[in-house]
């Protein structure tokens, strides 16, 4: 699970700014909304970030997004770009590193990484465990004379000198330390430990841009305990859909088609060869077999996808991505979560997430619905309530609602936000 993660130089975030998944002694909710993964320590499994358009929201989801790819991305030389871009409206930050830290626990064990960056070259990049109250180097990563220098605690890491001597090869000064691990077989479970946690628990992040019921189709087609999740939570909601069928159709590769692949000198012999022994694409079809109530009694009619509403396709895109999440105690981010959902169906979709008490998984979502505000302490907890803020001189702020005193003492958070007590607001001039 995450504790925080702390971000400086980095698209709108300019000062560092730390986002924390650490729960406050607050008992409310905590069966379920809360997971003490160590000893004293209490992580939250979901959080929600309000803020004006604008104002950073998808930018610290897209921190997530940048590193997972930078983590695991091979790039072909060293002249490819990190893809690291920094605070763009100063002129000093322009040509400094963006900076990262993510403190993280797989099981009980906490980890902590840091690193440093700009769009050429790593200049520093490092991992700690912890098997007492202080941190353990497993394993240090620097720039020097151009060039990446590895080194591994030899207390806390058995790396031979031959494995130790590949990976530096393998570690262009643009790419991560787990990329070129990735490249060299051999075994250092102290570190894999951490980065196959990181490869394998965090999901992309999920955008009203993103084509969700493609993905929500594989997963039914892949797993059946997914198609019966999703037929569940839609009789729940009220969709009238009582089953799903998913065929799939093969279409014929037109000829003109075919011969623009094969004489384009991008196309390789592997895809040419493929060309020729299959002249067809496998596509899905998906139907949904509704029932209606009429004077003949109760019927049920298949209707194509296409004549499904966008908030049905993503509802069952987002449970899709949320039952992997669940299953697999991985980490799921939404932006705008609201987008296409009905109010009382975007609380049914929370709701079912939260529900999951032997979890570990968490949620977090970017939101411009403000009623939700009305359901902290009935269904949410104050700190997993977050704000964005631009300041005048156009970096993004990041702070909890927790940061404000006598909360207990307001008699709706949602008309408190409103009345702008808390930032994070459009300031609109009519």
């Amino acid at each position: 699970m995450i504790q925080e993660i702390k971000i400086k130089n980095f698209l709108s975030f300019k000062e560092e700014v730390t986002f924390s998944f650490e729960a406050t002694k607050d008992t409310f909710a905590e069966d379920y909304q809360v997971v003490e993964v160590a000893k004293g320590v209490r992580l939250l499994r979901f959080a929600m970030i309000y803020g004006a358009n604008a104002s950073g929201k998808s930018n610290l989801l897209e921190v997530f997004d940048f590193m997972h790819h930078f983590w695991f991305y091979k790039p072909d030389d060293m002249d490819e770009e990190t893809g690291t871009i920094p605070f763009k409206l100063d002129k000093i930050t322009t040509n400094k590193p963006s900076s990262f830290e993510l403190i993280f626990y797989v099981n009980s064990t906490k980890y902590w990484y840091q690193l440093e960056l700009d769009d050429k070259q790593v200049y520093t990049e490092k991992l700690f465990y912890y098997k007492s109250v202080q941190p353990t180097l497993l394993f240090h990563r620097e720039l020097m004379d151009g060039q990446s220098v590895i080194n591994f605690n030899p207390t806390a890491v058995k790396v031979s000198s031959i494995v130790k001597e590949k990976i530096s090869v393998e570690c262009l000064k643009n790419m991560s330390f787990f990329a070129a691990r990735d490249k060299v077989n051999a075994s250092i479970p102290e570190i894999d430990t951490a980065k196959d946690w990181l490869k394998n628990q965090i999901y992309p992040v999920v955008t009203p841009r993103s084509i969700m019921f493609r993905f929500a189709e594989e997963q039914m087609m892949e797993n059946k305990d997914i198609k019966s999740y999703l037929l569940n939570f839609v009789r729940a909601a009220d969709f009238n859909i009582v089953d799903i069928n998913t065929q799939i159709e093969k279409k014929e590769i037109p000829q003109k088609v075919v011969d623009y692949f094969m004489n384009n000198p991008e196309t390789t012999e592997q895809e040419k060869e493929k060309l020729k022994k299959d002249r067809f694409v496998s596509t899905p079809k998906t139907s949904f077999m509704h029932t209606v109530s009429n004077e003949r009694g109760e019927e049920i009619y298949s209707l194509p996808e296409n004549l499904q509403s966008e908030g049905t396709k993503r509802i069952f895109g987002l449970e899709a991505a949320i039952y992997n999440a669940i299953q697999d105690n991985c980490f799921l981010f939404i932006d705008e979560v609201e987008t296409s959902l009905h109010p009382q169906l975007l609380r049914f979709v929370l709701l079912n997430f939260l529900r999951k008490e032997s979890s570990r998984s968490q949620l977090l979502i970017t939101t411009h619905y403000d009623p939700l505000l009305n359901d902290i302490d009935e269904i949410f907890r104050k700190d997993s309530v977050w704000f964005t803020e631009k300041t005048k001189s156009g970096h993004t702020d990041v702070y909890s609602l927790t940061d404000f005193k006598g909360l207990n003492r307001l008699s709706s958070i949602q008309k408190a936000y409103n009345y702008r007590k808390f930032g994070a607001y459009p300031e609109i001039d009519l």
